[in-house]
């Protein structure tokens, strides 16, 4: 792969001023409804980092669906959402039966703005079951994460039929997977690895690691160097997903919502770093500074 970061722009608040968000609207409909499908027995935490994320950026209406062990529990820690309970399989991840049509799930899904999958979701085949049945009937916003990109692993063109209203937002590891690639070379040159996701899969491309590289479909190419190695910790890439799927709600063009996205997720990060210091603080911590970064930023 050709290194490509020299012709990246550079994410600041400036450029952000620049490329405003669309207007909040007054009530919890105009500013979209957001689903996020994932979690498991095993990792319950995802869905509600991502969920929380998801409406300290701006996003109005919020579902959940998630295990039917954990979505009490989920109900009670995120109580401005509906919370819609899924059947499970032995190994404690969602039953891929559950995307049957006329199901509950795929009406959800269908009527939201923006659906976040995969966060948090456990055994590669029922997620990929799940997400072959539910996505291919979709015509809104689709965020994938984490096992979430399994699909598009097995198949580059699985959200063809989006037309770019669709964002991946893979760390490195889940980046060379999905590109067949080995991770040091993925490691060696995010830039380009992230333009060649973004041009196969025809989706904006969130990716990184101690820096943001971010993709669209037709080449563009922005980095954020913001938040650093403070967030590099278990849930931060939940939080990224999350933000990213509230500002799709919102209205924001999937591109668009990607860049902001790793930019106040960053900004977030060196908040805390400013305060607790550059490591140690948790990735449940970021999405409380979500509401002020942008009001730094839409000053």
């Amino acid at each position: 792969m050709t290194n490509t970061a020299d012709r990246a722009v550079t994410v600041t608040s400036a450029v952000l001023r620049d490329w405003p968000l669309p207007p909040p609207g007054t009530g919890k409909e105009s500013r979209g409804r957001t689903i996020v499908v994932g979690g498991s027995t095993r990792t319950p935490g995802a869905v509600l980092l991502a969920a929380e994320s998801a409406l300290r950026c701006g996003a109005g209406k919020l579902q959940v669906a998630t295990t039917r062990s954990t979505a009490p529990a989920m109900g009670v820690a995120v109580p401005e959402a509906l919370v819609l309970p899924l059947p499970e399989t032995g190994g404690g991840g969602i039953d891929p039966a559950c995307a049957a049509e006329g199901g509950e799930l795929v009406d959800l899904v269908r009527n939201a703005h923006a659906a976040l999958l995969g966060v948090g979701a456990v055994d590669e085949p029922d997620v990929r079951a799940l997400l072959e049945q539910l996505v291919p009937g979709l015509g809104n916003v689709v965020v994938l994460d984490a096992l979430g990109l399994a699909p598009v692993t097995a198949d580059v063109t699985f959200l063809h039929h989006l037309q770019g209203s669709a964002v991946l937002t893979p760390n490195l590891a889940e980046l060379a997977i999905v590109l067949g690639a080995e991770p040091e070379e993925v490691e060696a040159d995010v830039a380009s690895a992230a333009v060649e996701l973004a041009r196969r899969s025809r989706c904006a491309v969130a990716a990184g690691g101690g820096e943001s590289w971010i993709a669209a479909p037709d080449g563009r190419l922005w980095r954020d160097s913001s938040g650093g190695a403070g967030l590099g910790v278990s849930g931060s890439g939940d939080v990224l997903s999350g933000i990213v799927t509230g500002l799709c709600a919102r209205g924001a063009d999937p591109v668009q919502a990607a860049v902001w996205a790793c930019h106040l997720h960053g900004r977030a990060g060196d908040r805390l770093a400013s305060s607790v210091g550059r490591l140690g603080f948790l990735a449940r911590e970021l999405p409380a500074q979500v509401p002020a970064v942008l009001a730094e930023i839409e000053v």
